[in-house]
Formats: structure tokens, C-alpha cells, sequence
């Protein structure tokens, strides 16, 4: 199950994040010790757990159901079924916001690990040619609730090949870069691409690598950038 944090200071479902994770709690309990396929909670206990009047509660219901955390009722079930993502939710990290001057040193951090996994690790068939935030980071907001980085990645360039050591596969070659940037934050929310055409614009470019011997690979500074500028 994938670990999910929530952001004070922000809405979810109309809810503060303590509270919101408080009220799944609550759902949780009314299905403790049932199998999974029987996991289903009422329509009126949804409303009392989650605090919903009548003008709101419907639309936050639909909402749910849309974004994957409750299954709609049926022709034979009349209840809501509690969905992985639901649970996700439920048992949620909460935290502060990040600061924005804080994402600038996770960037700084995250650019230095471009550069260690270029040179060194040779037994991947991937690198990084360019990572570049986009989304709240190119906000202004000064408190972030996620940092969203695109990674774009490209074979790695025969300099850089291990050249008697076995490669790992080019999706085990993404998987580890994934877990290296995440172990620096779990802010971190990954776009991994081949094409930075492929990123949501716009976008800042903070890392680029030519893919040369003695190229500059240093940290640069981040500026706002279209695709054609990555």
C-alpha cells in the first residue's frame, strides 16, 4: 500500500487533514474484522462519521467516489465499499508544509544526486538528463504541500556504461532512481520521463546534462522555462 501524506493547513474533502484522517478512522471502525469484499459503510453513517450536512454531503460523497476512495452502491449492494486508496487515506502521514526555501534545498540535494548517479552508477542503464519542478513550485506560494519534480531520464551514455558488470533492466534502473530521490524527501512527487515535451508546463529547469565527458553538470539556479527551453 503506498504511503500517503497530508498537509496541514489544507483541504481535504472540505476537511482539514487531523480531521478528515480522524473521520476515516471512525468509517474504519464500523467495518474492523470484516473481510475486504464486505468492507461497505451506509450512506447515513458516511454523513455522521464525516460530519456532512445535507447541502455538502452529496457532493463530497460524489467526490470521493470519483477520486477512488469510496465504490458507488449498486444494484446489489446498497452500501459504499471502502476502496485501498480509502485505507491509504485513513492511515495517512500529516505534516507541515514545506517552505519554499526549504524545496530550494531539497532541489540543491536533488541536483547533487543527478551528478553522483551520472558518474557512478554504472550498473544502470538510465541517467538523468534534466530534472525540472513544475506545478505549486512554480507558484508563488510560500508553503508548498508537495514538491512535483520531472525527471527526465535517457539511456545511459557508453562512457558511463559499466563495461564487465551486469546491468539491472531499464525498469529497475527507474525504480532505483525513484526510490533515491524519494529517500531525500517524501515531498518529492515524481514525474519520471523520456521527452521533456511530455512534462506539464510550465516548468524550471534546474538540472541539465549534456551527456558529454567533462560536461557541466552542476546544480543551476531555478528559473521558470517552457518545454522548448528544457
Amino acid at each position: 500500500m503506498k504511503i500517503r501524506t497530508l498537509v496541514t493547513r489544507r483541504q481535504y474533502y472540505g476537511m482539514e487533514a487531523v480531521a478528515l484522517r480522524a473521520a476515516m478512522a471512525r468509517v474504519l471502525s464500523r467495518v474492523a474484522g470484516l473481510p475486504a469484499d464486505a468492507a461497505r459503510v451506509s450512506r447515513r453513517h458516511l454523513y455522521l462519521d464525516f460530519g456532512l450536512d445535507t447541502v455538502a454531503a452529496q457532493e463530497t460523497l460524489d467526490q470521493m467516489v470519483a477520486d477512488g476512495l469510496l465504490q458507488q452502491p449498486d444494484e446489489r449492494q446498497a452500501d459504499f465499499a471502502l476502496t485501498e486508496r480509502f485505507l491509504e487515506f485513513a492511515t495517512a502521514r500529516v505534516v507541515e508544509p514545506l517552505p519554499r526555501d526549504r524545496a530550494r534545498q531539497l532541489l540543491g540535494k536533488v541536483c547533487l544526486l543527478a551528478t553522483q548517479i551520472n558518474a557512478e552508477w554504472k550498473s544502470n542503464p538510465l541517467e538523468i538528463a534534466a530534472l525540472a519542478p513544475f506545478g505549486s513550485y512554480i507558484s508563488q506560494d510560500k508553503l508548498l504541500a508537495e514538491l512535483p519534480l520531472g525527471i527526465v531520464v535517457r539511456a545511459r551514455s557508453p562512457s558511463r556504461k559499466a563495461r564487465w558488470a551486469r546491468t539491472v533492466s531499464r525498469r529497475d534502473g527507474a525504480r532505483q532512481i525513484r526510490s533515491a530521490v524519494r529517500e531525500l524527501s517524501t515531498f518529492f512527487h515524481i514525474r519520471m520521463v523520456s521527452d521533456p515535451k511530455l512534462l506539464p508546463q510550465p516548468f524550471a529547469v534546474v538540472f541539465q546534462d549534456s551527456g558529454d565527458e567533462g560536461a557541466d553538470t552542476s546544480p543551476e539556479r531555478p528559473e521558470p522555462a517552457t518545454q522548448s527551453q528544457a
